[in-house]
């Protein structure tokens, strides 16, 4: 993880992946903010990671946890080049980066879990990840203190996945202050 934290401090600012704001506050912020994703995840599962930008959380998941397979959807192509690079230089055999819109993905794959980070409100998030989850598998989105606020208003949007009420998780507490929460929606058609 250490390797990670020195790309995006330097590679990551110098590309304005990551602004030099965020540097001091690397690892707490954002590192362990999404290594404690990985305490609700099934072994040995499939992950995508839309909309990844830097690699947070899908690269962070993918060095904490090499049973997982993530793969990167990105759109970006400066993006997707410093994940590449990223994925080269830890040498991620577990990672796939995919320089895509996930909407474009539709049809094409499907996967146990699709994680997000700061990509969109809930309602829009959903359309463009509940497509690639697979029957029974997780939407998890990683989002703030107004996370129970967009569950409640995006519950006719959810309805149109075949989805389970979504729920409001805090992870990490023991780790990272404050934890890190996640809105999580099952999928189940």
């Amino acid at each position: 993880m250490t390797a990670y934290a020195d790309l995006l401090a330097d590679a990551g600012v110098v590309r304005g992946l990551i602004g030099p704001r965020e540097v001091p506050r690397l690892w707490e912020r954002h590192l362990l903010n999404c290594a404690v994703v990985t305490d609700v995840l099934p072994h040995d599962a499939t992950v995508a990671d839309v909309g990844t930008g830097a690699g947070l959380p899908g690269v962070v998941l993918a060095i904490r946890r090499p049973d997982l397979q993530v793969t990167l959807i990105e759109p970006l192509q400066r993006r997707v080049t410093f994940l590449q690079e990223v994925v080269d230089e830890l040498a991620l055999d577990n990672v796939e980066v995919v320089r895509a819109r996930a909407e474009e993905v539709h049809g094409a794959r499907t996967f146990d879990v699709v994680t997000s980070r700061a990509v969109a409100a809930l309602t829009k998030l959903a359309g463009w990840s509940m497509p690639l989850v697979r029957r029974d598998g997780v939407l998890l989105a990683m989002k703030g203190s107004s996370a129970a606020e967009e569950v409640a208003g995006s519950a006719q949007a959810l309805r149109r996945w075949s989805s389970r009420p979504a729920e409001v998780l805090e992870v990490g507490g023991d780790v990272v202050s404050p934890p890190t929460t996640l809105v999580r929606v099952v999928r189940t058609k």
